[in-house]
């Protein structure tokens, strides 16, 4: 995994209220943004996760905002550690991704930009979730290495276009995403980067991930044109 050769902006750190908690994130967003994508992690990681920092910098490079943030406290991480008891709390995880999305279009800089999640491991599964909650609000998903199963009823109701990305020696992961893809009822894909693990540490496997993101997201971010409604 190499670096992108520039990071267009630094990111502003932030503090995003999600109930009685305050969650700690960085938002970066470029001039003319065609749209912010929030990265929502999986068990056991943080917004320091050097996977996802890789594929905010390459959507930066495309053109995209991006809000990387912790879905746990510090206090919550720490306990986790040891109980596991947040890792898998889906419906939490999921919720505080809605609180950050309505956070986000509060934001005067972003306004009116279009919202995209990207999910790893188990916070694909939050993503899909917040996505189907929030209906028209989230304009595309993608999954890198996730858990779109543990969405359950959810998937079902998910109305973004939706990309699952999945290393193709990660054998139980591909089984469960192709049973998750043959829930989803919105438009959909199923990409398997042939020769990547569940984490994709081998040679341009994050790479390619980041290449198929930024084409997926900068497709659906596009300004829809206008077509006047019929009259009688």
């Amino acid at each position: 995994m190499s670096k992108p050769s520039a990071i267009l902006q630094i990111p502003r750190e932030v503090r995003i209220p999600a109930g009685r908690v305050r969650l700690e994130g960085e938002l970066s967003i470029p001039k003319e943004a065609a749209g912010i994508v929030l990265f929502a992690h999986g068990s056991g990681s943080s917004r320091h996760s050097p996977r996802n920092k890789y594929v905010a910098w390459k959507l930066e490079e495309g053109g995209m905002a991006t809000l990387l943030f912790d879905l746990l406290t510090l206090e919550e991480e720490e306990e986790d550690r040891y109980t596991g008891h947040f890792r898998f709390d889906i419906s939490l995880l999921a919720k505080r991704l809605v609180d950050a999305t309505n956070w986000i279009r509060n934001q005067p800089e972003a306004e009116g930009l279009r919202i995209g999640y990207f999910g790893s491991s188990t916070g694909a599964a939050a993503a899909l979730i917040a996505a189907a909650r929030m209906e028209e609000t989230i304009s595309v998903v993608v999954s890198r290495g996730g858990r779109p199963d543990l969405a359950g009823s959810a998937l079902a109701l998910v109305k973004a276009p939706t990309l699952l990305v999945v290393g193709g020696l990660d054998e139980t992961v591909i089984k469960l995403n192709w049973d998750a893809y043959s829930q989803l009822h919105c438009e959909k894909d199923l990409k398997i980067v042939e020769g990547a693990t569940h984490l994709f540490e081998e040679s341009g496997a994050l790479e390619r991930v980041a290449e198929l993101a930024t084409e997926w997201f900068l497709r659906r971010f596009e300004p829809r044109p206008f077509i006047a409604s019929a009259t009688r």
